[in-house]
């Protein structure tokens, strides 16, 4: 019944009727009744209070995951900040050439987006490179694998907690 009044109003305003801000209320109304059924189901109140109690569970992975990006952010622009051309690595955005590109593209691989075609750009190691765009280091395979592994645990350990 709310939902037929709520469109009546809608239909109403369209037509040209001075309803004003009638409908922006009513539609903010129309969200207070799922709080209603959330103080009268026991279920969904055992559910929000679970998500109330994770919340600072949640902030603290949080700030490990952006603790280890920042780490590896720093290293990978001291490793490999001479990178500027590859299968993805490009001069724009994804590149190593400051600290914020990096933590960007870091943040990129960490839901595993071309993270094993980024090593292999980080690997190229002379006579097969260009001095200064696509020579890379040797530490690159352990970087990346070291980065994996670790972004990889502490998001299986966050789904862990979630479903804890």
């Amino acid at each position: 019944m709310f939902d037929f009044a709520l469109e009546f109003v809608d239909v109403a305003a369209m037509k040209g009727f001075p309803i004003g801000n009638v409908a922006k209320v009513l539609r903010v109304l129309r969200v207070s009744r799922v709080l209603r059924l959330a103080g009268k189901n026991k279920e969904l109140q055992a559910l929000i209070q679970t998500i109330t109690m994770s919340v600072s569970a949640l902030i603290n992975v949080l700030g490990l995951v952006l603790l280890i990006l920042f780490m590896f952010a720093v290293l990978g622009v001291f490793f490999f900040n001479n990178l500027t051309t590859g299968d993805v690595i490009d001069e724009n955005y994804k590149n190593f050439k400051n600290f914020g590109s990096a933590y960007l593209l870091l943040f990129a691989i960490a839901t595993g987006e071309d993270w094993n075609k980024l090593m292999y750009d980080c690997v190229d190691t002379p006579p097969d490179c260009v001095e200064g765009e696509t020579c890379g280091t040797s530490f690159a395979a352990a970087f990346y694998i070291m980065f994996i592994l670790v972004i990889t645990h502490i998001m299986l350990n966050l789904f862990i907690l979630v479903i804890i």
